[in-house]
């Protein structure tokens, strides 16, 4: 059981949300936001950081957007669905563009090709969260 399941499973708060596609959907924006922040700093220490400019910068706005979504997802008192949805769309597109990105780059650097895994995780378990929320 991961720390979020935990916290979930203790909260005081009724969360309406299926656990199971919470704590994944948590999870997920936390592991892709590590991924996007080592995908970045590995593309800094590349020899040629010119063609991984665009790179380098999705993956920072990825980080930046799964981690608030991630921190969004994990407070449950007086939780707001409306907000709750729009980072999940916004973690959603952050993840796609990033993961597209990563994508190009994937043959030449592995770490890429693991960031772009990590956001496409991300983005599915953002999607079948997003069809959970109230």
């Amino acid at each position: 059981m991961t720390h979020a399941a935990a916290i979930l499973d203790s909260h005081p708060a009724h969360v309406t949300i299926t656990h199971r596609d919470l704590v994944a959907c948590i999870d997920a924006c936390f592991d892709c936001a590590q991924a996007c922040t080592g995908c970045a700093d590995a593309c800094l220490a590349e020899d040629s950081v010119a063609h991984l400019r665009t790179c380098i910068r999705t993956n920072l706005d990825c980080a930046d957007v799964c981690d608030a979504t991630g921190r969004i997802l994990s407070r449950h008192a007086g939780a707001d669905t409306d907000l709750a949805r729009a980072a999940l769309q916004a973690c959603i597109t952050a993840c796609q563009t990033c993961g597209e990105e990563c994508e190009r780059h994937a043959g030449m650097h592995e770490h890429c090709r693991v960031c772009a895994e990590a956001c496409r995780a991300c983005e599915q378990a953002c999607r079948a969260l997003l069809d959970n929320v109230g």
